[in-house]
């Protein structure tokens, strides 16, 4: 019976091996903010940066998986928003967060305690569909991980990017980095 039992083990121990979340190392983003993300990503390189994130303001730190379709950025703006309440906006976040994608499926939103500081958490799964009539794109869906918090008047952003397709192997690691952030 025993070694039926150990048999057992032996054949699906393997399997559960597979979605085992990667160890993470502790990287410094910026002066006061520090992350823990996965030990085989790297730093985005600034051409792969202005590529995948378009923007006026360059992100503190962008890092990506080996293969280059999970990837972590931490973004810091000022904010004109009362820093008092985060709570407060929680409504506003989730509205940009909806206008942004053709569809969202919230898994979590809400306010939480991560390292002694308040911040603003959406879990979600988007679809962006190309309504245009002249093409016929497939939809690009996305599992993210979002979160907001204040550095004096600066809003920093935590996110966590992913395939759809990648959620499920993902997800307990997106989590275990976001509750890693720290900005003191």
């Amino acid at each position: 019976m025993k070694s039926k039992f150990l048999l057992v083990v032996l054949l699906l121990l393997p399997g559960f091996m597979a979605f085992a979340p990667p160890k993470l190392k502790k990287v410094t983003v910026a002066k006061n903010i520090t992350l823990s993300i996965p030990q085989t990503f790297e730093i985005m390189p600034d051409d792969g940066i202005a590529r995948e994130y378009p923007a006026a303001r360059k992100p503190l730190g962008v890092y990506t998986s080996p293969d280059g379709q999970v990837d972590i950025s931490v973004n810091q703006r000022p904010s004109t928003f009362p820093t008092n309440d985060i709570a407060v906006l929680k409504d506003f976040y989730k509205a940009s967060i909806q206008r942004m994608f053709t569809e969202v499926q919230f898994l979590t939103e809400g306010k939480q305690t991560i390292n002694g500081r308040e911040y603003l958490v959406y879990e979600f799964v988007s679809t962006v569909r190309d309504e245009r009539k002249s093409r016929n794109l497939a939809p690009v869906r996305k599992y993210t991980m979002i979160q907001y918090t204040f550095l004096k008047d600066q809003m920093v952003i935590f996110s966590f990017n992913a395939p759809v397709a990648l959620q499920k192997e993902w997800q307990a690691t997106a989590q275990a980095v976001m509750a890693s952030a720290n900005v003191k």
